[in-house]
């Protein structure tokens, strides 16, 4: 029996229980206790599919609110996630796993992450859930390059793509993709945190469904296919903002606006010039970051996308203790430096009403 054993409770496969026991393990770093959490419950009855989405799932969300809330460090969020995905690796091989697996007559799904997300748990547990409910399924893994995706299509006989992102920075990507395998005749249903609340990024993007999560989509599935795209179903150029150049021009020039914000804020605000080397390059970081949003913006046309972002930040900075005085003062050099582009200034002008009720006094001063 695994190290887990002494701390089974009567019954052994209440979920609260798994939940907390796993996470005692995951927050101690013991990927040897992690699984023996996840195998015991299996070897005693547990559900394979509820010990993915109602066990590992949600001690993963829970790593997120712990880094988010400063409580976890990067490396301590990193080693939580590779445990949680060990867990996951060894519930799949495991014979009670495989026992329970339907055998494959659904059909064939691929499954993998837009080019430059590498947050692959979503997409894994998904593989996983889909594969216990009798679909063949090629999971691809983390930051699949279209051009890679659909190579894979051209070998195989896929009925549908699922494809996962978290950071809505890569929803250009993920458009990309998604037109690519709808040129090929394959249907893509998305999801991820990066198609926003209730998926409202997913349709203008063109995809064929959109699910909250594994469960919901693996129910999507299971209810009929995907209708396969007509020829000329979607096209890049069905955005029509995008005519204007704004997303493209901000896109290529991103090094050089974070040069030209963190300079004006260095001449604007004197005690920005004596941060030291890691302030400098967070303060760096946070303005590519706002520059990369506010391109992700532009390409959507969505103010909100932009505003939830800051906000976001903001809350991030303060549970990080970091005042998040510079961001209006920044938001402003930005709108500056793009005032001959409307939309970009609508989207920034949006954002710092957004922002200012909170920090009355920040655009004064960012220290």
């Amino acid at each position: 029996m695994s190290t887990s054993t002494r701390h089974r409770p009567p019954g052994g496969t209440q979920v609260p229980y798994l939940v907390d026991a796993l996470w005692e393990a995951v927050s101690a770093a013991d990927e040897y206790l992690a699984t023996g959490v996840v195998l015991d419950a299996l070897e005693e009855g547990a559900d394979p599919e509820s010990l993915l989405l109602d066990v590992i799932a949600v001690v993963q969300a829970r790593v997120g609110e712990e880094w988010a809330a400063n409580r976890m460090g990067v490396a301590q969020e990193h080693a939580a996630t590779a445990i949680n995905e060990r867990a996951v690796a060894a519930l799949s091989s495991h014979p009670a796993a495989r026992a329970a697996r339907t055998a494959p007559r659904l059909g064939r799904i691929t499954v993998a992450c837009v080019d430059g997300e590498w947050h692959a748990l979503p997409a894994r547990l998904l593989a996983e859930v889909l594969a216990l409910r009798g679909w063949r399924v090629d999971y691809l893994g983390a930051q699949v390059p279209a051009p890679h995706l659909i190579a894979h299509l051209h070998r195989t006989d896929a009925d549908a793509v699922a494809l996962s992102s978290s950071i809505a920075t890569r929803l250009p990507t993920a458009h990309a993709a998604i037109t690519a395998c709808q040129a090929v005749g394959v249907p893509v249903l998305v999801g991820g945190a990066a198609f926003g609340a209730a998926g409202r990024y997913a349709r203008p993007l063109g995809a064929d469904a959109w699910a909250p999560d594994a469960r919901a989509a693996a129910d999507r599935l299971a209810r009929g296919p995907l209708p396969r795209p007509r020829p000329g179903h979607l096209s890049v150029d069905d955005l029509p903002h995008l005519a204007d150049q704004e997303y493209t021009t901000v896109a290529r020039s991103a090094p050089a606006l974070v040069r030209t914000v963190f300079g004006a804020l260095e001449d604007a605000f004197p005690a920005v010039r004596a941060y030291d080397e890691a302030q400098r390059e967070h303060t760096a970081e946070d303005l590519a970051h706002i520059v990369e949003f506010l391109a992700t913006a532009l390409y959507l046309d969505e103010d909100e996308l932009f505003t939830e972002f800051v906000l976001w930040t903001t809350g991030i900075l303060t549970a990080r203790g970091v005042p998040a005085h510079s961001l209006p003062p920044a938001l402003d050099i930005l709108a500056r430096e793009l005032r001959d582009f409307p939309r970009a200034t609508r989207i920034l002008a949006h954002a710092t009403r957004a922002l200012t009720p909170a920090h009355p006094s920040t655009a004064r001063n960012p220290v």
